[in-house]
């Protein structure tokens, strides 16, 4: 256990401020020595957290949460704001089915103002905030803190943009750690990565935070100085860099302030204190390192970003049995094979080359390879313009994120009927992550998009077939498969295709019929040896198979429609479409997601709970089977 005496006499920021500003750096170590202890058990973002200590600290110590309102951005680095507001002794429980989220959540604390888990939606909320709070005649602060990474997308400067032409007492801390998950990239990050405007922001703090408790007591020396400050600048400002690192937020009607070092938990008191007390728009810059503390994440950031529970070594002598591959990886291969048969192949990814499995394409094929940055917006649109002039397509992105685009998809992709590919990843439950990042609306949201083929693979090997099909394909496509691995299933090398909108029968049995969609199969299966069922491997959302559906429907009492999406507008919603227009009239029990917002946990255990897996999906149609034939 990590020895933390001040630590433990922190039970909430109330407490907090009762310490001595020398004490700061103290806790901060205390706190992070804690962080430590505490993600090696549950797993968890680690790397944001470690770099996220002192403001946190700093910002707790000066606002007054819960009454002043602070708005973490994405939320990867809200472990310690969890640990100093209360809820130190439930970090065990992190990202656990019934335990803390591991993203704030208003539900959880009245210290976490706004749920978050996407990126950009800090400065937004903040000035939603500050504007509520003085309509009612509140004294309340608000503070948005925000990484670089997240500032490179759209949503972050339209607030930027209504919130500097309002009279409104706002803070944005920009957390600049160089860093999204990947490395940034754009000409955002490089434009806060110049030395000249960081090193000459330096002296102008320094000069500032060294020298103001002296002028403060001096006649007429406050403007003495800041006619200084005024020439000092003019100097860099023949140079541009300077110029343009205070034009670009004072244009949008912000007060810059910094760079300041974000690892420096004094220095960030004194700012964050005279900051506060200031009126109208202020933006401060700070430095930070992501993984700060921990010589491992530090070095690697991206490896680190998030780590899993600690295990125990493997037995000696005991070979580790070989892991299957994942979606991700199959997908990660397949690209790279196509590439390599199809030059117009070209691969976008908004900030997540890692996660989505593009490592060795962008190793392999770099001027065919695009991250936009956590833009997903424009990663649609930009695949749209490509697909206008002969390219052809792959967005690589999570189900949970592609709803950010969703208008692109519409109006740029579909309603011009353009070849783009959405390999959408993390469909359906993803465990720890929770509701934020669940990928359960997707095929709600795209079945009712004219023009767009959507596969469900059950499978690796299918999987593989599927991505193969639908990039042939001269329309827009989408392929969603699950987090994580499936069966096992051999998967070919070859780049085969299936008839679009054909499923196939994976098993024969009696009076009832599973119609199961993507990852719903292997349960479906594992039920139906216990039901005599029949399963069907549909394989493809839009279109459907009708004469599948009709024979299916033919030849049996009973039909199930399977799918690890919600309910409504799904798949078996789709189904019961066809039945209609055909005036047939049967039984069908949705086995879907019901109207609930899902939680957090073992994806196993929350799959049991929404009567998705094997075990539970028998049951329920056993119970449905019963109360049919009563």
């Amino acid at each position: 256990m990590s020895h933390t005496p001040l630590l433990d006499t922190i039970k909430l920021p109330c407490d907090l401020r009762l310490l001595n500003k020398t004490e700061l750096p103290q806790l901060s170590a205390e706190l992070r020595d804690f962080l430590l202890e505490s993600v090696s058990k549950t797993g968890g973002h680690f790397a944001s957290n470690l770099g996220a200590v002192e403001l946190t600290v700093a910002l707790h110590y000066v606002y007054h949460t819960p009454e002043d309102h602070l708005v973490w951005d994405v939320g990867h680095q809200s472990y310690p704001h969890k640990i100093l507001t209360g809820r130190r002794d439930r970090m065990g429980s992190m990202r656990q089915y019934g335990g803390l989220a591991g993203f704030p959540k208003r539900s959880e604390s009245e210290y976490d103002d706004f749920g978050v888990g996407h990126s950009s939606t800090s400065i937004g909320a903040a000035l939603g905030m500050a504007v509520a709070d003085k309509l009612a005649g509140r004294s309340s602060r608000s503070v948005a803190v925000i990484g670089d990474g997240a500032m490179t997308a759209g949503q972050a400067f339209e607030a930027l943009n209504n919130a500097g032409d309002m009279d409104i007492d706002l803070l944005v801390v920009l957390n600049d750690n160089e860093m999204s998950i990947s490395p940034n990239v754009g000409a955002f990050p490089k434009y806060l990565a110049s030395n000249v405007v960081r090193d000459m922001h330096g002296v102008l703090s320094t000069i500032k935070n060294q020298t103001s408790k002296v002028f403060d007591k001096l006649p007429g020396a406050m403007e003495i100085a800041q006619k200084v400050e005024h020439k000092i600048k003019s100097i860099a400002n023949e140079g541009n860099h300077i110029k343009q690192s205070l034009s670009l937020f004072e244009n949008f009607g912000f007060e810059y302030t910094g760079p300041v070092d974000g690892h420096n938990v004094e220095q960030l008191v004194d700012v964050l204190s005279e900051l506060r007390g200031k009126k109208g728009p202020q933006l401060l810059h700070v430095i930070t390192k992501k993984g700060n503390g921990y010589k491992l994440a530090e070095s690697d950031p991206v490896k680190y970003h998030a780590i899993g529970k600690a295990t125990p070594a493997p037995d000696a002598g005991k070979p580790a049995a070989p892991a299957k591959p994942t979606y991700t990886q199959v997908f990660g291969q397949w690209l790279v094979d196509q590439a390599a048969a199809d030059e117009r192949l070209v691969a976008i990814t908004p900030a997540m080359r890692e996660g989505s499995g593009l490592v060795e394409f962008e190793q392999k094929f770099p001027e065919r390879y695009f991250d936009v940055g956590i833009a997903e917006q424009h990663a649609v649109t930009f695949a749209a313009g490509l697909a206008c002039q002969g390219a052809k397509p792959v967005v690589a992105i999570y189900s949970t994120f592609l709803q950010r685009a969703y208008d692109q998809l519409v109006h740029d992709v579909a309603l011009q009927n353009l070849p783009v590919m959405f390999a959408v990843d993390r469909a359906g439950i993803v465990g720890a992550d929770g509701p934020t990042h669940a990928g359960v609306y997707d095929l709600s949201f795209l079945r009712c998009i004219p023009n767009v083929v959507i596969a469900a693979p059950s499978d690796e090997a299918e999987c593989r077939l599927l991505l193969s099909t639908c990039y042939a394909l001269d329309v827009p496509s989408a392929v969603r498969y699950p987090r994580g691995s499936g069966c096992g299933a051999a998967v070919p090398q070859n780049l085969a295709t299936v008839p679009v909108g054909k499923g196939v029968l994976r098993r024969s049995g009696k009076q009832t019929a599973i119609l199961a969609f993507g990852s719903m199969v292997a349960p479906a299966l594992a039920a139906a040896e216990n039901l005599d069922a029949t399963v069907a491997d549909m394989r493809f959302v839009k279109p459907l198979d009708e004469a599948l559906i009709l024979q299916l429907a033919d030849e049996h009492d009973y039909l199930v429609c399977a799918e690890e999406n919600a309910e409504q507008g799904g798949a078996g919603s789709a189904v019961l479409e066809v039945l209609a227009k055909h005036k047939i009239c049967k039984p069908v029990l949705l086995a879907a997601i019901e109207d609930t917002v899902t939680g957090h946990g073992d994806p196993a255990r929350l799959l049991d709970e929404l009567g998705l897996s094997a075990a539970a999906l028998q049951r329920q149609i056993e119970d449905w089977l019963g109360s049919v034939d009563n």
